[in-house]
């Protein structure tokens, strides 16, 4: 608009660089803004925006994942402390007396006794897990899949190892069911569909109110006298949870916090049901071990970590290489690079590092020790893994 012979527009002017609104072409004006810009910034400003904000962006996404679990005890509170009983053994002390010391009476006979697992490919585990427990179980129960919880295609690896099994096959209900194929989805609704069938498989196993039925994975193993000890005695928790010792990579390196997921129920048509989660406030005291990722060959490693519902964690391909799962293995360190998932600001710094080293061998499943040339790579010193 014309006012008294000048041009006069609404936009504001530039008070830094009142000489840009000068320029006409579109090019040299975006340039000369930018140089306005520049102008008006210091140096500290100008090297924060340039170095430090790359670095943080770059740093946020290498290191996002170990950031949320340090702060964890900001966001998530500490789940409730289990209710835990004191465990009583002795070889030499009857049965009874066991049974009176837990604050449980006798039975006049022992109930009967159902394992039954979802199985991947933990043929070593299974076989030192079923050793143990062979004296006191009724009925082994399997289940295994064509696919795994993330939907990648597996063998039936039990039907191709039974050959090794033959010393339960008069015990053994086995079954076998296809994957649903639903790549993209979340695991854990893979596994819920495999527990479900466990259900039907054990209904068909001809399982019975207040049988006894043991819920926990493959690695996941009640020593042989805790299971005894719970067949035997009366009035005992109807689910009862199980402290077991956890390792890492083999009995070498066992980590401070104990396993709990693993559990007996006195099982109870149309009310139990198959899980892996917390289901009780009753643990039992050191009643197993717990060996994860104890393989004897470096792919297996590499099939767990693409295969299990935690699939999530392999967040950078170079996790996967071979060499570098060696490495990790023989340091005691984590496969992904995580840190420790506690609670306190105290039990994550304790916790961070390497797992340290032990050289003890004392209470480990007994079949170990039958077969040490067999199963040296789940012995303390012994840490390098088998390609293939």
């Amino acid at each position: 608009m014309m006012s008294d012979g000048y041009y006069y527009t609404s936009k504001k002017s530039d008070d830094i660089c009142p000489d840009v609104c000068g320029q006409d072409s579109p090019t040299t004006l975006s340039m000369s803004r930018l140089r306005c810009m520049l102008r008006g910034l210091d140096l500290k400003a100008l090297i924060f925006l340039v170095v430090f904000v790359p670095m943080f962006i770059v740093g946020a996404y290498l290191h996002g994942q170990k950031i949320t679990y340090f702060l964890r005890p900001l966001w998530q509170s500490p789940p409730k402390p289990f209710i835990e009983i004191t465990h009583y053994y002795h070889e030499n002390v009857p049965m009874e007396d066991i049974c009176k010391l837990h604050g449980w009476g006798i039975r006049e006979y022992p109930r009967r006794v159902f394992d039954a697992v979802l199985f991947s490919n933990e043929v070593d585990m299974l076989k030192i897990r079923w050793k143990e427990l062979y004296p006191y179980i009724t009925q082994f129960v399997l289940l295994e899949s064509n696919s795994t919880f993330t939907g990648l295609p597996k063998l039936h690896n039990f039907a191709l190892n039974r050959d090794q099994f033959k010393f339960i096959e008069p015990r053994l209900a086995y079954g076998n069911i296809a994957g649903r194929d639903k790549k993209g989805e979340n695991p854990f609704f893979e596994e819920a569909y495999q527990r479900v069938a466990l259900d039907q498989l054990l209904r068909l196993a001809g399982i019975e109110d207040d049988d006894l039925l043991i819920m926990s994975d493959v690695d996941e193993i009640p020593n042989a006298h805790t299971i005894n000890l719970l067949r035997w005695c009366d009035d005992i928790p109807h689910v009862l949870h199980l402290h077991l010792k956890n390792y890492l990579y083999s009995f070498e390196f066992q980590i401070k916090h104990r396993s709990w997921r693993a559990s007996v129920h006195r099982y109870q048509s149309g009310k139990t049901r198959y899980a892996h989660y917390r289901q009780s406030d009753y643990i039992l005291a050191d009643a197993g071990w717990h060996c994860s990722f104890c393989f004897r060959h470096i792919s297996d490693f590499i099939f767990k970590m693409k295969a299990y519902s935690h699939s999530d964690r392999v967040r950078f391909s170079h996790y996967l290489n071979p060499t570098r799962i060696q490495d990790v293995i023989c340091k005691g360190a984590d496969l992904y690079d995580m840190l420790p998932e506690e609670y306190t600001f105290k039990d994550i710094i304790g916790n961070m590092g390497p797992i340290p080293h032990s050289y003890s061998a004392i209470d480990l499943p007994s079949y170990l020790f039958e077969n040490p040339d067999k199963y040296k790579y789940l012995l303390p010193g012994n840490c390098k893994r088998e390609n293939g």
